[in-house]
């Protein structure tokens, strides 16, 4: 049974060992291949966060028009035609395809920013002093993306942050989007193909269906109840409530949300309505990246591995309504795949893929286990 003790044990012998294996090699990387990229360009020395454009870009400034597909013995309409006996004209086949079959161009612009100069050193590995710079580079990238008619630019611009130096320098983008995605992919298990500690942004000019649906819930929402926060409210209930709590300060709750899909699903959480990574002080921020270093750290604690997750941030989108903007609620979710150990994950298949998703253990429970991970990070004893 894969929740045998016996079995269990053999897991975190063999996840320790895969650790030293994954350092051991790191470290080679950092000596023998410093800074070069995928395509061979070679990054400067860099001595804290370093960000460039993505060599692989999903979306990009310029892109070719979309164009709806043409059959080369006629066009779509006529294709279908052949095929269909329920209408009789390509006008109403027409219509049916501008009714079902619906795509627009998105333009955009992917970054990606490494959180420090060591191969080696995950955001679980760093102090929150260490994690701060990086909150800085995404401050400073969401500041040069907003809209000059967003109500948060003449914020954006008066936001106490150190000097960007050479290594978090941003060209102005060429358009103006919509959405700024920040993440990180950690771990093989979550599709992370380059080994050194990273995050990416993407900016699009169009609004992706999961911000877009919170929105919509924070919206509604401020509507039905006199202007209040759903997000906001809903942080006051988890801190009278306690139980799901896996550790708070003066800014931030780290919660494992009461509809967490996900065994060890975390977010953090602003106590207050905070709209955007423009809208919190040096304090804040620094609370911030105290929260982010105690879910990574308690996360690898758990089961004694580098812990793989993703990981993003909600916020104001770059451009939007007022209403859009005062609406939204600054957080950060984190989306780990590990079940019952550093080898067994949860897959979301059969029932949960065709109906629902069903929990393997209550928020509760998980937020009860991830309490009890705090302290020094386990890898810091390893010989």
């Amino acid at each position: 049974m894969s929740d045998s003790p016996t079995l269990e044990r053999k897991d975190s012998n063999l996840a320790k060992e895969a650790n030293k294996k994954l350092l051991r090699r790191l470290l080679f990387r950092n000596t023998i291949h410093r800074n070069k990229r995928a395509q061979g360009d070679v990054n400067p020395k860099y001595k804290s966060t370093f960000v460039f454009v993505n060599d692989y870009s999903a979306v990009k400034e310029s892109q070719a028009e979309y164009k709806q597909e043409e059959d080369p013995k006629g066009d779509y309409i006529s294709r279908i035609s052949r095929f269909s006996k329920h209408y009789s004209n390509e006008s109403t086949l027409a219509d049916l395809s501008n009714l079902l079959l619906r795509a627009e161009p998105v333009t955009g612009k992917c970054y990606v920013i490494t959180f420090s100069p060591s191969h080696n050193l995950t955001l679980a590995d760093l102090s929150p002093a260490e994690i701060l710079p990086v909150i800085h580079t995404w401050t400073q990238i969401y500041s040069a993306h907003l809209s000059p008619s967003s109500s948060l630019a003449s914020l954006a611009a008066v936001t106490a942050l150190p000097p960007a130096g050479s290594d978090t320098f941003i060209t102005p983008p060429n358009a103006q989007y919509k959405w700024m995605q920040i993440f990180e992919n950690k771990g093989a298990a979550m599709g992370c193909s380059n080994p050194h500690p990273h995050g990416q942004i993407w900016t699009t000019t169009g609004l992706p269906e999961e911000p877009q649906q919170e929105l919509q819930q924070l919206i509604k929402y401020k509507h039905e109840h006199n202007g209040c926060s759903m997000l906001e409210d809903y942080a006051k209930l988890e801190m009278e409530k306690k139980e799901r709590i896996v550790f708070q300060n003066e800014a931030f709750l780290v919660v494992c949300p009461w509809w967490a899909v996900w065994p060890f699903e975390v977010m953090i959480l602003s106590k207050k309505h905070k709209r955007a990574l423009v809208d919190l002080n040096e304090q804040e921020r620094m609370d911030f990246a105290e929260a982010i270093a105690e879910v990574t750290r308690r996360y690898d604690n758990l089961f004694e591995t580098s812990f793989p997750y993703s990981s993003g941030i909600h916020q104001a989108p770059l451009e939007g309504s007022e209403e859009e903007i005062e609406a939204s609620h600054f957080h950060m979710h984190f989306y780990p795949p590990l079940l019952r150990s550093a080898t067994v994950r949860k897959f979301l298949v059969g029932y949960e893929l065709m109906a629902e998703p069903q929990r393997d253990i209550t928020p509760e429970q998980a937020a009860a286990r991830l309490r009890d991970c705090g302290g020094e990070l386990y890898r810091k004893n390893l010989k």
